[in-house]
């Protein structure tokens, strides 16, 4: 929504919301998740300068999202239409009984046709508990809200198979059926913009929301694209979603519980989870890192050091330094207790 030198595009806003407001009318929810807030504060306030400055960039934040809001009220209010603040932080998402608040709002929202606009709460989040971009952000609230697809804006026509602005070979890929390594691969070349929301975070997002069942167009960079798509015509890039899209819960589990810890473990161990469908035991781990306790997320990677599930534990990161290798018949002497047999069980387990 910001040109390149940070000045607001509002020709692209008015498009934008007289689309919304025509899907509106037709019987669509709508939820945009909106950036702008840092970029619009750096503009109310005249600095041009640049700072890694948490602090400073709340402080702008703060004061561009109230004019983020204005606008977006002043806009949708010319059809009719009320708009609702909605800021989310990784600890937001992270609590399972915040998370079910926070998709309670958005459902309520929706059912008085008021229009949520999402932003990342960036006056409070530090690093740790950042989303980190817009797009993830719009991936997550996706599947926090069962979404039917998610329309993620560039500033190309959708994925290329190399930079188009730089190639003039590069062809634009209509549709992905899977996110493979391929995939990921194009995307560290294909339009990388620049700035935090290149199509690298784009695919991720996209690999997020296909993995919870929910279909992804990312494109752009043209006149009416969102009027386009709902006329029927074939835009951007389309990434098909998975058969076996994530319950609610396990959606939580994979991407919106932070991760507080990592768990290496043996090749029988990964066999055992992915191929057999089995729980994480104790006898399997070979190595913790992290500072975890009891119910905290943990990331899962094999002897290559490659992450391919993520789990919620029954034991903290100190008693499992004690009873890594151990066989479960053997916790109780080791701990002096024993709480479960299993350190992650299946039904707190995604495998990524």
């Amino acid at each position: 929504m910001l040109k390149e030198k940070g000045d607001l595009d509002l020709h692209f806003l008015e498009r934008l919301s007289q689309n919304i407001a025509a899907l509106i009318s037709k019987g669509k929810e709508v939820i945009l998740v909106s950036s702008g807030a840092i970029g619009l504060g750096r503009q109310e306030l005249n600095i041009r300068k640049r700072s890694n400055s948490i602090s400073f960039k709340q402080t702008l934040a703060s004061i561009g999202q109230a004019r983020l809001m204005n606008i977006y009220y002043r806009l949708f209010q010319q059809y009719n239409l009320l708009v609702g603040q909605i800021l989310l932080s990784g600890v937001d998402l992270s609590r399972r009984s915040s998370y079910l608040n926070a998709r309670n709002t958005f459902l309520t929202l929706l059912k008085f046709k008021i229009i949520p606009v999402v932003n990342e709460n960036d006056t409070v989040a530090v690093e740790e508990i950042k989303f980190g971009d817009n797009d993830t952000l719009s991936a997550l609230v996706a599947g926090l809200v069962d979404a039917n697809l998610l329309i993620i804006f560039s500033d190309i026509e959708g994925l290329y198979t190399s930079d188009p602005r730089t190639n003039s070979e590069a062809k634009l890929i209509k549709e992905v059926d899977d996110i493979d390594e391929k995939i990921e691969k194009i995307s560290l070349s294909a339009s990388i913009e620049g700035r935090v929301g290149g199509m690298q975070t784009k695919i991720k997002a996209a690999k997020i929301a296909t993995r919870s069942g929910i279909p992804v167009i990312i494109g752009g960079g043209e006149r009416n694209f969102l009027g386009r798509i709902f006329a029927g015509e074939e835009r951007g890039t389309l990434f098909l979603p998975k058969k076996d899209g994530l319950t609610s819960r396990k959606k939580w589990i994979a991407y919106a519980h932070l991760l507080a810890g990592t768990i290496v473990v043996d090749d029988g161990a990964k066999r055992a989870l992915i191929v057999e469908g089995k729980s994480l035991l104790a006898a399997g781990i070979i190595e913790i890192t992290g500072n975890f306790q009891v119910g905290d997320s943990v990331s899962l990677l094999d002897m290559n050091s490659e992450e391919f599930a993520r789990g919620i534990v029954h034991y903290s990161s100190k008693e499992l330094k004690k009873i890594k290798g151990t066989k479960s018949s053997l916790i109780e002497k080791q701990l002096g207790y024993k709480y479960y047999d299993e350190v992650v069980h299946r039904d707190n387990l995604v495998i990524l």
